[in-house]
């Protein structure tokens, strides 16, 4: 979990690397041999805050390490994360398990103090904290169909809603949005320990919830959708389940541009760049865009991919 909880920090804003030169060294910036002194620790963060943390990580009980420099956390601090660093002070808590169907693995929906997150194994797929990428994903989609009337609108993956409310609000109330899941245990998260989070989302009368591969709503379909979101498995190196590459792959995108009408949008959610995929698109009759965007909405932080694959 240690590790884990590291790179949620990094996935945060965090300015921090993990590797040979030095754990917690920040980039362009030398590593220290050295735990530094409580009030080297605290410069330019709350005492409160900077004791916790330098308590924590002197006593060895924290994923944070004693060698990270304080000027990283006094950056962290700067930049408004200081929130983050005290949650790290709480422990976290597994409130539910599910497998991913077809061998996929399994699921784990965790919680510490008011954030949520879902994991695969150790890898984290999603955090209440992160969702920019995720909201951009379909407003960057809808300012590229503005205009059009009762746009039907197709959402692969749940997660924890961030696509699929800001879906609501962007395109309108003549829209009609299915929204695919394949993990029945994730939309009974949603209209459970994450009913907060989702809102009414799931309710909506728009709104049509299917438990099943996105897959099959795509295959074989002539015209039907005005956009394609697709946020499955961190993107088209999937981690969690092998068929899920078929939706990446050139029949599986031959499929969404059959599905999609002329103009039509299919939008990609990645963790990563894959130029393999970029190239793959442009071959597959799409006029595409491949843009980078924060994870965490606020211009800071790691970012992810964005394909928006305009129907020729």
């Amino acid at each position: 979990m240690g590790g884990r909880c590291i790179a949620s920090a990094d996935r945060a804003g965090l300015p921090f690397l993990r590797g040979s030169g030095g754990v917690g060294a920040r980039a362009g910036e030398a590593s220290t041999d050295r735990a530094p002194s409580r009030d080297e620790f605290g410069v330019g963060v709350p005492t409160d805050l900077a004791g916790a943390i330098f308590s924590a990580t002197a006593d060895g009980g924290s994923d944070l390490h004693a060698s990270a420099t304080w000027g990283a956390i006094r950056d962290a601090h700067r930049r408004g994360f200081s929130g983050v660093w005290a949650s790290k002070m709480i422990r976290w808590v597994e409130l539910g398990v599910a497998s991913v169907p077809g061998d996929g693995g399994v699921l784990r929906l965790m919680q510490r103090g008011s954030e949520f997150s879902i994991m695969a194994g150790a890898i984290e797929l999603m955090n209440s904290r992160l969702s920019g990428s995720e909201q951009a994903l379909a407003s960057l989609t809808r300012e590229r169909l503005k205009g059009r009337a009762k746009p039907q609108v197709l959402i692969g993956g749940l997660g924890m809603g961030f696509t699929l409310r800001t879906a609501l609000a962007e395109f309108g109330a003549d829209a009609n949005i299915t929204i695919a899941e394949l993990v029945p245990a994730v939309v009974a998260w949603a209209k459970g320990p994450l009913a907060h989070i989702h809102g009414d989302s799931l309710t909506d009368p728009r709104v049509t919830i299917f438990e099943g591969d996105v897959a099959e709503l795509i295959k074989g379909q002539k015209a039907r959708y005005d956009a394609i979101l697709l946020d499955v498995d961190n993107g088209p190196e999937g981690l969690m389940r092998k068929a899920n590459d078929d939706l990446y792959d050139a029949y599986g995108l031959a499929e969404a541009h059959a599905a999609l009408r002329p103009g039509g949008v299919l939008g990609v959610w990645s963790v990563d760049p894959h130029p393999v995929f970029t190239r793959l698109l442009k071959t597959s009759g799409y006029d595409v865009e491949e843009l980078r965007v924060h994870a965490n909405g606020r211009g800071g932080g790691s970012r992810h991919v964005i394909w928006l694959a305009t129907k020729r």
